[in-house]
């Protein structure tokens, strides 16, 4: 029977700490190294295009650090296994909220390393989706979006409304518009007061809200700024639309 080799990619911003990682893995059967990242945003493409089992993953990165990429692969139905690796003890409790299945303070032991690589292997390709029910992780900086052959981030504060459209969320923003893989009722838990349900199928950003007005048909909607058309209130929240703009007053 053939054994099982469990693909890892290794995410750090350092060169000498991605060759220590790898040279502590040369001589294991279990575990192959794939591939290697200097920081979050190549970590994420490397996953989409590699596809690993186990991520090993910096924590204080450039451009994106390990914190932001492990919630971005929390949106993933099926993702690799998170260990984190750190020079910094007191992240451990967030490293956890964000979803990992191992911590690791540097420089990294080969024993250490071993024992979370093992325990991460039980869960096989677990879906970080799953986990990410069980911990209550800090919302995201800015949304991944596919671009061409690469992705791209979006800040969160650039965001003006998200809204759905059949399987997928029509996410809105100062540049353009973007379609994403995610549902609008976990965008709505993620993101909480940041965004304002007017609609069922619309989340509105509370940044850019600028007037509540009645349509023609006795309905109403509400204006964003850097927005050209309004976008439609429901009847169920046209209440808490009110509230929220007579407080900001």
């Amino acid at each position: 029977m053939t054994a099982t080799v469990f693909k890892v990619l290794v995410t750090d911003d350092e060169p000498h700490a991605r060759e220590r990682l790898c040279r502590l893995l040369e001589d294991q059967s279990e575990w192959q190294v794939v591939g290697e990242a200097g920081h979050g945003l190549e970590a994420l493409e490397l996953c989409e295009r590699l596809q690993p089992d186990i991520l090993l993953l910096d924590i204080r990165m450039p451009e994106m650090d390990g914190m932001e990429a492990a919630r971005h692969l929390a949106t993933l139905e099926s993702g690799p296994a998170v260990i984190f690796t750190t020079a910094y003890d007191h992240y451990a409790i967030e490293a956890f909220e964000a979803h990992a299945v191992g911590y690791l303070l540097k420089p990294v032991r080969r024993e250490r390393l071993i024992e979370a690589l093992r325990h991460a292997s039980r869960l096989g390709r677990a879906s970080l989706r799953e986990l990410a029910r069980e911990t209550d992780a800090a919302p995201r900086n800015s949304i991944c979006v596919r671009q061409g052959d690469g992705l791209k981030l979006v800040p969160v504060d650039q965001v003006l409304s998200f809204q759905a459209e059949q399987k997928y969320v029509r996410m809105y923003h100062r540049k353009g518009e973007e379609l994403l893989d995610e549902s609008l009722k976990n965008l709505a838990a993620e993101f909480g007061e940041r965004f304002i349900r007017i609609h069922r199928k619309a989340l509105a950003a509370t940044a850019y809200l600028d007037r509540l007005e009645k349509s023609h048909d006795g309905g109403h909607r509400i204006w964003l700024h850097h927005v050209a058309e309004p976008l439609p209130v429901s009847r169920r929240h046209i209440a808490a639309v009110r509230q929220w703009l007579k407080g900001r007053r």
